[in-house]
């Protein structure tokens, strides 16, 4: 095949509708003849990593975005929907039920996976019901679609790039086809939903079929999930967050930013959330307010930010941890979560717009209340004389707007 023909116009390309890339729509919008643009460049780009032009030309012909992927990365639950909200729902007394009867079932596989990994069975367990509701939800998008759509959109180009080249190893790779290769809109495929390039270093066939079958074979998905929080650093022996409570007049500022011996939490006044002395079971540990001074407090061990590296989010760490300690029969929080108010889309960007006028940085303001944006609100909220907790409520928003801001 000559290079010009295999570098055709993704004007031209865009005729002939791909796997899973659905109907096509008639005029080209903006934001299609943007995708053109990148995927005309992402072809060279993939040819000269070495995969074969056969399969390139096969598989990126006809792309085309899907719009259900940018809806979904701009609202993510993770980080629109309230902490408790989140949390409550996905590590509630039905999934736990759940995932204890299905830890019970699998009892001698899942003993295995935790000797060789060091990780938990609970952990893994609690994993598996995130993810994928056991097995039952493993998503109904191309991933080679998704990745697309995420890289032209620009947000993420790096990420997603990388994922769609590795999904176009798998597919040279002979391992599994493309009908084979269907996940979540952000491309993460399986029972335990594995991004492409972690399916290509760490998938594993634990069941000895000879396939690495992460979508059909539960045993698979389980031992790759723990083999990728084993190479994470996963610390055997330990667990991943402790419940406290704070004195009336804490200094909240310290949350997510101090990394600290359990000695010195005590001199600070943190004690176990039950009133006993902490007794953690590890060298530092770090506070977190994740609805503020009213809500339960946590200090966050190594292995949380292990369980972070399966998906960035506190939301979805903590209520990974919590989910687990539920299916290990572990008693639940002693404080509860208080009552949440939900806000918009637009009241979380003018509160980040606001600090960064009043000159805190919180990057660019998109809606997402993360780590940069919480930093920034105690900084503010200290500079006040507020409780400085980083906790973005309604009220807090309102002052925010107010003439001070």
């Amino acid at each position: 095949m000559k290079r010009r023909t295999f570098l055709v116009t993704a004007a031209a390309a865009l005729a002939t509708p791909a796997v899973g890339a659905g109907p096509q729509s008639d005029p080209l919008t903006a934001q299609d003849a943007a995708f053109a643009e990148w995927l005309s460049t992402f072809r060279i780009t993939a040819l000269a990593s070495g995969l074969p032009a056969d399969v390139l030309e096969r598989e990126l012909a006809g792309l085309q975005p899907d719009p259900r992927v940018r809806g979904s990365d701009r609202n993510q639950p993770e980080f629109s929907r309230p902490f408790s909200h989140y949390v409550k729902r996905a590590a509630g007394e039905d999934r736990a039920a759940i995932g204890r009867r299905r830890m019970a079932e699998l009892d001698a596989s899942l003993a295995g996976a935790e000797a060789a990994s060091g990780v938990p069975r609970e952990m893994l367990v609690a994993i598996w019901g995130m993810e994928s509701g056991y097995g039952a939800f493993l998503g109904d998008h191309d991933v080679i679609r998704s990745m697309a759509t995420l890289a032209a959109d620009g947000r993420r180009r790096g990420f997603a790039e990388d994922q769609l080249l590795a999904t176009l190893r798998i597919i040279a790779s002979g391992e599994w086809p493309r009908e084979r290769l269907v996940g979540s809109w952000a491309g993460a495929m399986g029972q335990t939903q594995f991004i492409p390039s972690n399916f290509l270093s760490l998938a594993l066939d634990a069941d000895g079929d000879g396939r690495r079958d992460v979508w059909g074979s539960p045993l698979d998905a389980l031992a790759s999930a723990a083999n990728l929080l084993a190479t994470s650093g996963w610390a055997r022996g330990q667990g991943w967050a402790l419940e406290v409570a704070a004195p009336d007049n804490f200094d909240y500022s310290v949350s997510e930013t101090l990394s600290a011996s359990p000695a010195v939490w005590s001199d600070l006044g943190l004690m176990r959330a039950d009133g006993g002395p902490l007794g953690l079971d590890a060298s530092e540990a770090t506070l977190l307010a994740p609805t503020g001074a009213k809500g339960p407090l946590f200090l966050l061990m190594a292995n949380h930010f292990v369980i972070r590296r399966y998906n960035n989010a506190v939301t979805y760490a903590l209520a990974g941890g919590l989910l687990a300690d539920s299916i290990a029969g572990r008693p639940g929080l002693v404080r509860p979560w208080p009552e949440e108010v939900p806000l918009s889309l637009a009241d979380r960007i003018s509160a980040q717009a606001a600090l960064q006028a009043a000159g805190y940085d919180v990057g660019e303001p998109d809606g997402v209340i993360g780590l940069k944006s919480r930093a920034a609100l105690r900084a503010w909220q200290k500079s006040r004389g507020l409780v400085a907790d980083g906790y973005l409520s309604p009220d807090m928003v309102a002052l925010l707007r107010g003439p001070e801001a």
